[in-house]
């Protein structure tokens, strides 16, 4: 198990960031891990994988590549399967789910594809295991089996995370339309706020809802690993060995930084509704960061900086309840992620209180005037949907950012807060 290829799928327009993620947690040299579409290849260890999935708070699972071949008809995706040696990774007490996706496959049906992959693993296992085979279990399997079909390629892999490595097992309180930890955390990495060694900037999230940005960016500060709270399926595979990964966690908890007494915080966050503030502290107490978060209800339009020195303020804010008041959403399933999670979020953004217009206008132009006479020396990154958002704030960003929210495509804006009349910037 020292010489895998491992697939670390991300959304769409974070494998730059991902790339070195992966390098830190891993110490490899760079020739090792390779961006592709959707994802980080990694040519790597299994012990590697248990690291990744503890510390990578970008991807969104850890697989590992255990075939891929040419493919024309169902029947050669049943002999892939079939010369895959499955009984070295699990045994038929497990259960399995076999996943399909595709990309212009000649393929009429994916449900049978899947049907004739998970044939071919329970075949071998009746072979390997005198007769016995493993059950499907399409809501908590112990093994997921992931297959990505092309026009003529099939790739089988092997999921080592379990549940999405999104899910920290932290956020247990959170609104309608709760901001993912890991696109939290790829806003995080696209401003560079924990870049270099140099102390951090105050971090201010105006309208933190449940509290993911402000949470992530003090479990990053406290050296937190991003799965310290959750268990991974990898803990029920045979390669899996209990002391190498009892001292990986040992490792991580003694790596974390703790709060020195009457240290004041420098991570911030508030929100008009306090039902929502009440959410982030307890997400926060979970998450082990409750002492370095200072949350405060009220106003995004009447807040003053939480603190006398210029920091970055990062938001994902309220913008109606549904994505088509200004959401791109063309050609989504084409530009997200091959392994995006069955459960995310279509339709909604974020929405926690409805600006005063549909398109939210008035409220941007008010925030903007707020920050330009309030935040002189401020950097404030924005994710949206809304591609002509710095017209409707009369400012000029300073960077744009693509990323993706599931299948919504967003920019991540980057306005630079100076003092003075505002100009009357053109939409873009």
């Amino acid at each position: 198990m020292n010489q895998l290829q491992l697939f670390l799928p991300c959304a769409a327009g974070v494998e730059d960031y991902l790339a070195p993620e992966v390098l830190r947690i891993t110490g490899l040299p760079p020739g090792c891990v390779t961006k592709q579409r959707g994802g980080v290849a990694v040519r790597t260890s299994f012990a590697h994988a248990m690291l990744l999935n503890l510390y990578s708070r970008l991807a969104q699972r850890v697989l590992v590549l255990l075939s891929f071949t040419e493919y024309r008809n169902e029947q050669d995706l049943y002999r892939a399967a079939s010369e895959v040696a499955w009984e070295r990774w699990f045994t038929p007490r497990e259960s399995i789910k076999v996943e399909v996706t595709a990309q212009h496959s000649p393929l009429t049906s994916l449900n049978f594809a899947a049907l004739k992959i998970k044939d071919a693993v329970c075949d071998r296992f009746r072979v390997t295991a005198g007769g016995v085979r493993p059950d499907v279990n399409t809501q908590w399997p112990d093994v997921r089996i992931y297959t990505h079909l092309t026009t003529d390629s099939c790739s089988l892999y092997i999921d080592t995370s379990g549940e999405p490595l999104f899910k920290r097992g932290w956020r247990e309180d959170k609104g309608d339309a709760p901001l993912k930890e890991t696109l939290a955390a790829a806003m995080l990495a696209a401003s560079g706020w924990a870049d270099g060694d140099e102390d951090l900037l105050p971090l201010y999230d105006p309208c933190c809802g449940s509290g993911t940005i402000v949470i992530e960016a003090a479990q990053i500060a406290c050296n937190i690993a991003a799965g310290s709270l959750r268990r991974f399926a990898f803990e029920k595979y045979l390669p899996f060995q209990r002391p190498v990964w009892d001292a990986i966690k040992k490792e991580a908890k003694e790596s974390e930084v703790t709060r020195a007494p009457g240290q004041k915080p420098i991570i911030f966050g508030s929100d008009v509704a306090h039902r929502m503030v009440d959410f982030a502290q307890r997400n926060a107490q979970r998450a082990g960061v409750a002492d370095v978060i200072e949350f405060r209800g009220g106003d995004a339009l009447q807040r003053l900086p939480p603190i006398d020195i210029p920091g970055v303020m990062l938001l994902n804010p309220p913008y109606g309840e549904r994505i088509e008041v200004a959401g791109v959403a063309k050609g989504a399933r084409h530009a997200a992620s091959q392994f995006e999670d069955e459960e995310a979020e279509v339709g909604r953004f974020g929405a926690r209180e409805l600006p005063q217009t549909q398109e939210g206008g008035e409220f941007f132009s008010q925030l903007a005037s707020h920050w330009k006479k309030n935040y002189p020396g401020w950097s404030a990154w924005i994710l949206t949907p809304d591609l002509k958002l710095p017209g409707k704030m009369r400012l000029k960003e300073s960077r744009r950012v693509p990323m993706w929210n599931g299948p919504i495509e967003c920019r991540l804006f980057r306005f630079d807060m100076v003092a003075g009349k505002m100009g009357s910037a053109r939409a873009t």
